[in-house]
């Protein structure tokens, strides 16, 4: 008898916990610097999600080393859903294989709560390049091995890695000029001093709306709606190829499961508020708020993905 009340005691107790979910502020690690895209995303998300919970969701940046410092200090964090991180295709993608040290799993570690939007690429050339299709680009890259030049914003990075799975499936061999991110890259590709690049949306739009780049190709299902005349890669016949930036949100592993359900239902509403999304879309992201299950088996196929194509590639951090 003791035992039993003991028992209703304590299942009383943790609904009442769960309940009460949550009752001070939520951390949200952010693994890249303020301002940054990533940056802007979980601030703008951070706070319509605070208000769905009741509670205040803290933005923290912690950086370095392609943002798995952020995200080993997530993954070390108590498991009760007041530490959470912003996890991306580098952290939970690449990064398992460039880094033979990782400290962290990135599907053992950490439990998927919502992925929240995505953003497409665009492969890009300068207005004087020969290419004026996609088609026509990879009959001259094919036809002149290792003598085409593209620019990315790191060497490693998704954009670098994206080319490079590109260049597998075309057979095709190109130098890659490694740049401190993507204004300086994006700057030499406009002036013509490197004639290619390959990089995020957001910080290309600009250059390819106003005709000092000319767009080839956008990742992608579908075409952009804020450039609806930039056919999509998989239109052009690479219905396999697609590299698109994401930003989910993920905590500590064994994070209860009502308190994943509570925080991933908060995150999905909030990327689907009206006002939220309009401000997301300004940074050239779209929302997507989809489940734990959906986002763990993304953070899964990204991992196999990526590990094939820097395995191909021979691809080491210097």
């Amino acid at each position: 008898m003791r035992k039993t009340l003991l028992a209703a005691g304590l299942l009383a107790f943790t609904t009442t916990a769960l309940a009460d979910f949550p009752d001070r502020p939520i951390t949200l690690i952010v693994p890249f610097s303020a301002g940054g895209p990533t940056d802007v995303v979980g601030r703008v998300v951070a706070a319509k999600a605070g208000e769905i919970l009741g509670q205040q969701i803290v933005v923290e940046n912690r950086t370095g080393a392609s943002g798995t410092i952020g995200l080993t200090a997530t993954a070390r964090a108590k498991p009760d859903g007041y530490t959470l991180g912003l996890a991306t295709v580098s952290t939970h993608g690449t990064a398992p294989h460039l880094f033979p040290k990782l400290a962290y799993d990135p599907v053992k570690d950490f439990t998927p709560i919502s992925n929240l939007v995505t953003s497409p690429n665009i492969l890009s050339v300068n207005p004087s390049y020969p290419a004026k299709t996609l088609t026509e680009f990879v009959e001259r890259v094919r036809a002149n091995p290792d003598t085409e030049s593209y620019a990315n914003a790191g060497a490693g990075g998704v954009n670098d890695l994206g080319m490079i799975w590109f260049l597998q499936l075309i057979g095709g061999k190109m130098n890659s000029i490694a740049y401190r991110g993507s204004s300086p890259a994006l700057t030499d590709t406009v002036s013509g001093v490197v004639p290619v690049i390959f990089d995020n949306f957001p910080s290309s739009q600009a250059y390819v709306k106003s005709g000092h780049l000319r767009a080839l190709a956008i990742t992608g299902k579908e075409r952009n709606p804020s450039l609806p005349d930039v056919p999509t890669f998989a239109e052009q016949g690479y219905k396999d190829y697609d590299v698109t930036a994401w930003y989910g949100v993920v905590a500590p592993a064994g994070v209860p499961d009502d308190v994943r359900d509570k925080l991933a239902d908060a995150f999905a509403r909030a990327v689907r508020d009206p006002e939220t999304a309009r401000k997301l879309a300004d940074t050239g992201s779209f929302p997507l708020g989809n489940t734990p299950q959906e986002f763990a088996e993304q953070i899964q196929a990204e991992k196999d993905r990526w590990g094939v194509v820097i395995e191909k590639g021979q691809i080491k951090l210097q």
